[in-house]
């Protein structure tokens, strides 16, 4: 189920039937963090969260604030509707009490994905493979869950602005599958890369490592990947 970015006040304003919505949302929510999978669940239920949050708090649909995917005729035509709401004191009380429920249950469900995105964190190691470059926005990391295959992906760091505020985005590709081995370890899968992409003559490479058996791309990767931005950063500053 997908909620739309202004779900709350569409159709028929009732706190009942906006509650059955929103419950049904985050029932399927639950079920993927019951598997572990966190992604795209978990960012998902964060933007409503603070979509609601920016409403609540401001009380008017400004552009830059609320909701952040809507393009500018839907903005034109929620700033219409809700300058009908302010009229119509039963219907904002209405929308207030929808707004306070929706909060408290999205905060509830990010924090028991918090706590899984968390758990699975702490399990993980990150360590260079070899020799690190001076570069390190471009390379190679290998991912591993325990067993004997890991996975390779080329990652590129971008860094890009957005009003008064810097964010760093990563871009990631599968590019092989090993075997690990006494006779194929992490030095000999980074040779054969190096030999394979010529692209970089002496890449970074980090291996992240997990204990855990959990889903791919649903979480292992999406929290593989933070992890390994976080490094870089961490090295960089040193």
């Amino acid at each position: 189920m997908i909620l739309s970015e202004t779900w709350f006040i569409e159709g028929y304003i009732d706190f009942e039937l906006q509650k059955y919505k929103l419950l049904a949302y985050l029932k399927e929510v639950n079920g993927c963090f019951d598997q572990n999978k966190l992604y795209p669940q978990l960012s998902d239920t964060i933007f409503h969260y603070n979509n609601l949050t920016s409403f609540r708090e401001n009380k008017r649909f400004l552009q830059d604030q609320f909701p952040k995917r809507l393009d500018s005729v839907n903005m034109q035509q929620l700033e219409l509707l809700y300058e009908k709401m302010l009229e119509d004191d039963a219907l904002m009380q209405e929308l207030e009490d929808i707004t306070q429920y929706a909060i408290a249950e999205m905060k509830n469900t990010i924090k028991n994905g918090a706590e899984i995105y968390e758990f699975v964190e702490r399990q993980l190691h990150i360590a260079p493979i070899g020799m690190l470059p001076l570069y390190k926005n471009e390379g190679y990391m290998l991912l591993r869950d325990g067993q004997a295959q890991v996975k390779g992906y080329a990652y590129n760091i971008t860094l890009f602005e957005h009003q008064a505020a810097k964010f760093q985005g990563i871009r990631m590709e599968y590019i092989d599958t090993w075997t690990v081995s006494i006779s194929n370890t992490y030095e000999q899968i980074k040779r054969q890369i190096i030999q394979t992409y010529r692209a970089l003559p002496n890449p970074a490479v980090y291996c992240v490592e997990s204990p855990l058996t959990i889903p791919l791309d649903e979480t292992l990767l999406p929290i593989a990947k933070r992890l390994l931005v976080r490094q870089i950063n961490t090295e960089q500053a040193a």
